[in-house]
C-alpha cells in the first residue's frame, strides 16, 4: 500500500501507520464501531483493531455506549477522548497576559488574565505566563506531565518556524529571543508554538464558529491594528509570517502622521484604539486606550462615535483592496475597539461595499466577532492540537504516551 495522506500531511509508515487515519475519523465527536473505522478508514479489520488498542493505550480514544444489536452481543463503540490531555493557550497583549487550559476540543476548562506591559521584557512576560500555566494546572489537578503543548500569541511579528518574534515594535528586548526554549524549559519541556497573536485570533475564530467558510479576513483593531487570513481553511502566513500587516498600508489622507513603526500616514496611526484615544484626549475628552474610547462611545459622546465610524471608513479602504485580491467569503472584525457598537463595522462596510465590485461583495459578510474575548486562546489551544496530533507528530506523541 502507497503512503496515505491527511489534510495535516502523510500518515508516517511504521508502526503506528494507520493510527492517524483513525484519530482523525474521530474527532468529529462521533462514536464509531470498529466496522465503520474499517469502512471509512479503508484499513484491514485486523489492522484497526490493532490501532484502536494503541489509541485507547494512549488515552486518545476512550470506549462509549454500545452500538445498536443486529442480534447477538452489541458492538462497542469508540470516541475521541478530549480529556486525555491539556493544553496551556496563552493571548499575550501590549498589556496583558490571557492565559487557559482547554482540552482537546479547544474547551476551555480554567482561565486568568494577568495586567503585564509587554515592554516589561520576555523574562518578566513570560515568567508570569509560566506561573499562571503552573497555578491553572493546580487548580485542576492536573500536572506539568498532562500537557500536550502550550500555545502562544504575541503582538508582533513572530517567525512561526522559530517562534522567535522578529523587530517587534513595541516589544523592547524581544527581537529574536528564543521564547519556545525559554518556555519549555519551565514547564517540562511541552512542546511550545508561537504566533502572531492576530493570526491565532484568526484561526480561533474560524474555527469555532466559521469552519465552512473557507476563506475569512479576520480583523483585530486595539492598540494596534492587524489581521490575520484564513485561505482555503488553513492559516496563510506568508513567505515570513507577516501576512495581513494592513496597519502599516498608507492611507492617503493620512498625511504626515507618525506610526511607531517609523513611517508616516499609516492605518494603525490613523484608526487604532490608540490613536483614537490620543485625538479624543486632545479634544478635551481624555482616553487611555481602545478601552476609554469604547466607553465614550458606549456613553453616546457624540466626538468618540464619530472618530469610531470614520476609523471603520479608514479601516473600509485598506479592507476594500483586500477583498478585490482576496476575495474572502466574510470578514470578521474583532479586537477592544470593536466593542463600540455597530458604528466601527458601519464605517467599514460603507466604504468596502462601495469600493469593491458587485461580484466580489455579492455574498460577502462584514461581521462583529463572535468568539469575542477568546479568540485568541481558542486560536493558541487549536494551533498546539493540530500540530500534535498530526501524522508526522503522532509517532513522538504515542512513544511519549
Amino acid at each position: 500500500m502507497g503512503e496515505r495522506t491527511t489534510d495535516n500531511g502523510p500518515v508516517p509508515a511504521g508502526p503506528t501507520a494507520g493510527t492517524a487515519v483513525l484519530l482523525q475519523l474521530v474527532r468529529d465527536g462521533r462514536p464509531r464501531t470498529r466496522a465503520e473505522l474499517a469502512a471509512e478508514s479503508g484499513l484491514a479489520r485486523s489492522t484497526v483493531a490493532e490501532r484502536i488498542d494503541t489509541l485507547l493505550t494512549s488515552g486518545l480514544l476512550r470506549h462509549t455506549d454500545k452500538g445498536p444489536s443486529t442480534g447477538g452481543r452489541p458492538p462497542s463503540l469508540f470516541a475521541f477522548n478530549p480529556a486525555a490531555r491539556v493544553v496551556l493557550a496563552a493571548d499575550v497583549g501590549a498589556t496583558h497576559v490571557k492565559a487557559a487550559l482547554t482540552d482537546l476540543s479547544g474547551q476551555v476548562l480554567v482561565e486568568q488574565n494577568r495586567a503585564m506591559d509587554i515592554a516589561a521584557g520576555p523574562d518578566a512576560v513570560l515568567g508570569e505566563l509560566c506561573a499562571l500555566g503552573d497555578t491553572l494546572l493546580g487548580e485542576i489537578g492536573r500536572t506539568q506531565r498532562d500537557l500536550l503543548g502550550i500555545g502562544i500569541g504575541l503582538p508582533g511579528p513572530v517567525e512561526h518556524a522559530s517562534g522567535r518574534p522578529t523587530n517587534p515594535p513595541i516589544m523592547p528586548g524581544w527581537d529574536g529571543f528564543d521564547v519556545p526554549g525559554h518556555v519549555q524549559e519551565r514547564l517540562g519541556g511541552a512542546a511550545t508554538l508561537v504566533d502572531n497573536d492576530v493570526n491565532i485570533m484568526a484561526l480561533g475564530e474560524h474555527r469555532t464558529h466559521w469552519p465552512e467558510w473557507p476563506h475569512m479576513i479576520f480583523v483585530k483593531v486595539a492598540t494596534g491594528i492587524g489581521s490575520g487570513l484564513i485561505c482555503g481553511g488553513r492559516l496563510h502566513r506568508g513567505s515570513q509570517g507577516v501576512a495581513g500587516d494592513m496597519g502599516h498600508v498608507q492611507l492617503p489622507h493620512g498625511a504626515e502622521v507618525p506610526c511607531r513603526c517609523g513611517n508616516v500616514g499609516c492605518l494603525e496611526a490613523v484608526a487604532s484604539g490608540a490613536a483614537l484615544a490620543a485625538r479624543l484626549t486632545g479634544l478635551g475628552s481624555p482616553a487611555g486606550g481602545s478601552a476609554d474610547v469604547v466607553g465614550l462611545a458606549r456613553s453616546g459622546s457624540v466626538t468618540a462615535l464619530k472618530l469610531v465610524r470614520q476609523a471603520g471608513r479608514d479601516i473600509g479602504e485598506v479592507l476594500a483592496t483586500a477583498v478585490s485580491f482576496f476575495n474572502p467569503s466574510v470578514i470578521v472584525i474583532g479586537g477592544a475597539l470593536s466593542q463600540a457598537g455597530e458604528h466601527l463595522i458601519a464605517g467599514v462596510r460603507e466604504v468596502v461595499y462601495q469600493r469593491s465590485l458587485p461580484l466580489a461583495t455579492q455574498n460577502l459578510r462584514i461581521v462583529q466577532s463572535r468568539a469575542g474575548e477568546r479568540a485568541g486562546i481558542y486560536g493558541a489551544a487549536l494551533m498546539v492540537v493540530e500540530h500534535a496530533l498530526a501524522p508526522a507528530q503522532l509517532d513522538a506523541l504515542l512513544a511519549d504516551g
